[in-house]
């Protein structure tokens, strides 16, 4: 026998051995006489139905067409005596053509074309009463579209393609924006309640909503020319975080992220330029007044960090300069002050360009000077020198 012919036979054959009642021991015979599909020579040359019974309870369990010692054309496989799925082999043990799964009470569970053993075209799936559960749309590379539906008959996930492709179960001209404008999708859980509210135009989704079980929004997620904005929300409906894109060729660049309270209160705002590269970072109290402020810069070459601390009456509490060695790492740099909160001078101390201290100075509560060191690298000190 041809070695194409016994892998189809073996294909054939390990189908059998993963199906659910392939621990069975099943005899089987083709033209009146019996067979063994593991062995080509029991076949070799024969055309007819192989038909496989259980062993022990006499149930049919399989039939499969053989072509002249090859396993080819059309498979069934059987529960308890009722079809279970069908589909039919080419010569090189692919499968070609219509497949179906079916119920125990003979309802369609499954049914999809296939084409040298790929899925092909429109694919449909149903709940055990009949109800489309699942349609997919199947083209190289693989699944292009695809729309899923609850038992109530109520859409539960959409994945629109670049061109229409579900009808004519599914109207994705209208569910995926095609026909106009964008298109208003609602999404729906096993009980009836709604989960998403999305919007495609094109085939491209434009902007979702997650929601919670009270119907309040949760997360959402919109794009807006070249932006991308990203929202999040507490149960009781109150916004907790915004965060804002720049979409780009290879991916999406941050520009901003705020983060609010509990209560809905401003709590820090950051920003990114265009480049990825961080512009400033503000933190607010509850009350409203401002915690800290950090502006980005350059000076040459160098990065530089600039940050300003407040007391919660607004008040400035300290002042500092950095320079940004790497992501991670800072280096002190210039002279930082630390005040009171009524804004009186209480401390000062001075780095060099490595930041290394160099000077520290100290007042009391009512402005006088207690204290003005120089500072050796060795970590030393002696009353500075006028």
């Amino acid at each position: 026998m041809p070695a194409s012919l016994r892998i189809a036979g073996l294909l054939a054959v390990l189908a059998a051995l993963f199906h659910p009642a392939a621990h069975a021991v099943q005899d089987c015979e083709l033209n009146g006489r019996s067979v063994n599909p593991a062995n080509g020579h029991t076949t070799a040359g024969k055309t007819g139905l192989m038909r496989c019974k259980d062993r022990s309870s006499g149930e049919l369990m399989r039939e499969q067409q053989v072509q002249n010692g090859v396993f080819m054309g059309l498979v069934r496989y059987y529960d308890q005596g009722k079809l279970l799925k069908e589909h039919s082999l080419d010569a090189t043990g692919n499968v070609q053509g219509l497949a179906r799964e079916f119920s125990p009470n003979g309802r369609v569970l499954r049914e999809a074309m296939y084409e040298n053993g790929h899925e092909t075209g429109l694919m449909r799936s149903f709940h055990p009463d009949g109800q489309v559960r699942r349609i997919a749309f199947y083209a190289e590379p693989g699944e292009r579209a695809s729309a899923e539906f609850t038992e109530r008959g109520q859409l539960s996930a959409l994945r629109c393609g670049d061109k229409p492709m579900l009808a004519p179960v599914v109207d994705d001209v209208r569910l995926c924006g095609f026909a106009g404008g964008p298109s208003q999708v609602e999404l729906f859980d096993s009980k009836g309640t709604l989960r998403s509210r999305l919007a495609y135009l094109a085939g491209k989704r434009v902007r979702s909503e997650e929601l919670y079980d009270n119907g309040k929004p949760a997360v959402q997620d919109e794009i807006n020319g070249n932006q991308r904005i990203e929202r999040r929300w507490s149960s009781e409906g109150v916004k907790r975080r915004e965060v804002v894109f720049l979409l780009v060729e290879r991916g999406a660049i941050r520009q901003r992220e705020q983060e609010y309270s509990e209560k809905g209160v401003l709590v820090r705002d950051q920003r990114w330029n265009a480049s990825g590269e961080p512009q400033s970072d503000e933190s607010y109290y509850l009350n409203g007044q401002p915690r800290s402020k950090a502006g980005y810069g350059s000076n040459g070459d160098a990065r530089q960090l600039e940050i300003t601390e407040f007391h919660d009456n607004g008040q400035s509490a300290a002042l500092g300069r950095f320079l940004i060695v790497d992501r991670v790492r800072r280096i002190a740099v210039g002279t930082h002050q630390r005040f009171s909160d009524k804004g009186t001078l209480m401390a000062e101390s001075v780095y060099d360009d490595k930041g290394r201290i160099t000077r520290e100075r100290t007042w009391d509560a009512d402005g006088k000077p207690e204290r003005d060191d120089e500072v050796f690298e060795d970590g030393s000190r002696k009353a500075f020198l006028k």
